[in-house]
């Protein structure tokens, strides 16, 4: 065999890969080249929604703590809950992404970028729960003033963990974007108008104004595979610091030595159903069908589940090491969850977010796309309503004890709490900031990672060739032809176009001997003759 027999045999069909290529760029481009129909409309009802959310903070500055539900006996309640709840799920994009990447996972391409995005603007919004919390917000600066630090206090840590976590998460989601962004730029040349010449601007600025070249690349992936490294411990300390808001007070059911680890694995687990949810929006709204494939939600069910079952362990941990003592504080508590005035919201938690994912994907008839996004869904909701049983019971329980009741225990004087229309505004306003806001940020950048989708389609085209190459060297052959790799290049549902578990068995590959050794090396990525 000649080199240039070779040469011809690596390089794919070029009709082929071009083709791949311009149908990635213009599905990840699609959201910032033109506005859907739904787009405008969509984006005027969440900010409706976020503006009535930002008049009820105003009556609470206005009336006070009171408007909201707040009195002596539930001092602690639904912002908290809001607090612990937001910050959570944006853990769920981050972590997974970190995770996919470090275990060289190819079929997370499609889902990175929209993951890292829900992490990136659920977080600060998160973050803005503790204003209306304090009640005052010109006592936000008590945590970022110096003189008025008390380091003894967990609230202050938290802030630190939670601000640095954030300024991790905006380096993650930038890095993978700097090879994208003159490949956006690029798209939008010869466009008119503000918009386009603005964001040309920004993409050179934030870019270049050429394609990364190798090195480069290599240089980037570096870092985003240390970004990475760093990325899971920070999540794992923020919320560890969190649970230490509550663990580390002398109310029965908020000392917990549990409490790092559970509200962990439940920051992963809504995190997680969070980006399902997300992603099967944009899979649906931008037409990402051809990139984004059932397999994708099953692989994030699997994960879910996982968290799930861990979960459903560790509350049941709580809940036995509590009860099961019958000391007054602690065994008052549980009963107010399991049987009584919070059974409801008890029990609606550990069937809709503990059973039925669990249900869903063990069968499968039900193991699908609309299963896991349904599953997911009530994951969410589930979980929000899960934080705030554990936020009010033990900040209602009296601490008084007497002698003249059963147990020790003042019933009859339980506090109690009643939502009011500013929490529920201002809860339902942070919840419409999500979509919003990513709607807004992907009229700006591309939606999927193109630079890395192509780097690992060009990967798995060099070993779709190298087998056929080993199976068929010595074979005759036209003049001229050439193994153009799978059809289809991006678009086949295995996600990324990997050759068959067949095509790679030493079995079915006849004595041969492999292609002269004067051959040049090919370089990863460059068989494809893509422009890198």
């Amino acid at each position: 065999m000649s080199d240039q027999q070779a040469s011809d045999l690596l390089s794919p069909g070029s009709d082929g890969v071009a083709r791949a290529r311009e149908d990635l760029r213009s599905a990840a481009m699609r959201p910032v080249l033109e506005a859907q129909r739904w787009w405008w409309p969509a984006v005027i009802v969440l900010a409706a929604v976020v503006v009535l959310g930002v008049v009820a903070w105003a009556v609470q500055l206005a009336d006070g703590l009171g408007v909201a539900g707040y009195n002596d006996q539930a001092f602690w309640a639904v912002y908290e809950a809001d607090l612990v709840a937001f910050i959570g799920v944006s853990y769920g994009g981050a972590v997974v992404s970190a995770i996919l990447r470090l275990t060289s996972a190819t079929w997370r391409a499609p889902l990175t970028r929209i993951a890292e995005a829900t992490a990136l603007v659920t977080l600060p919004i998160g973050m803005l729960f503790i204003i209306p919390h304090l009640g005052s917000p010109q006592r936000i600066w008590e945590l970022v003033w110096p003189p008025y630090w008390n380091l003894s206090s967990p609230i202050l840590w938290d802030f630190f963990a939670v601000s640095t976590y954030l300024l991790a998460t905006a380096v993650f989601f930038y890095l993978p974007l700097i090879a994208d962004l003159p490949i956006a730029a690029g798209r939008l040349a010869g466009r008119p108008g503000l918009r386009a010449r603005s964001a040309r601007l920004l993409y050179r600025a934030l870019g270049g104004t050429r394609e990364l070249g190798v090195s480069r690349r290599r240089l980037i992936e570096g870092s985003i595979g240390l970004v990475a490294i760093m990325v899971i411990p920070m999540a794992v300390s923020v919320h560890s610091v969190l649970s230490f808001a509550f663990a580390s007070s002398s109310r029965p059911g908020y000392s917990e030595t549990i409490f790092p680890v559970y509200f962990v694995v439940a920051a992963l687990y809504s995190g997680i159903a969070l980006v399902v949810v997300t992603v099967a929006a944009c899979r649906r709204l931008f037409h990402l069908e051809a990139f984004i494939h059932p397999r994708h939600f099953v692989r994030l069910g699997f994960i879910l589940v996982a968290f799930g079952a861990a979960y459903l362990y560790l509350t049941f941990t709580e809940y036995l090491i509590d009860g099961y003592p019958g000391t007054d504080g602690l065994a008052a508590w549980v009963r107010q969850d399991l049987t009584g005035r919070y059974w409801v919201p008890f029990w609606i938690y550990f069937v809709v977010a503990g059973i039925v994912p669990l249900v869903i994907m063990a069968w499968r008839r039900t193991r699908t796309v609309g299963g896991v996004v349904t599953a997911s869904a009530l994951v969410v909701g589930a979980l929000w309503v899960k934080r705030l049983v554990i936020v009010i019971p033990p900040a209602n329980e009296p601490l008084v004890h007497s002698p003249l009741t059963a147990g020790g225990v003042l019933a009859g004087n339980w506090g109690s709490y009643h939502f009011t229309w500013v929490p529920i505004s201002i809860t339902l306003a942070a919840t419409a900031a999500i979509p919003l806001l990513l709607l807004v940020l992907f009229r700006f950048v591309p939606i999927l990672p193109i630079a890395e989708m192509e780097e690992l389609e060009s990967l798995e085209e060099e070993l779709t060739e190298a087998v056929e190459i080993v199976a068929t060297a010595g074979q005759p052959r036209p003049a001229g032809q050439r193994l153009t790799g799978p059809p289809g290049g991006l678009g086949p549902p295995g996600g990324l176009g990997l050759p068959p578990a067949s095509a790679c068995a030493p079995a079915t590959l006849p004595p041969t001997t492999l292609p002269p050794a004067t051959t040049p090396p090919v370089g990863r990525g460059e068989a494809s003759g893509w422009p890198r």
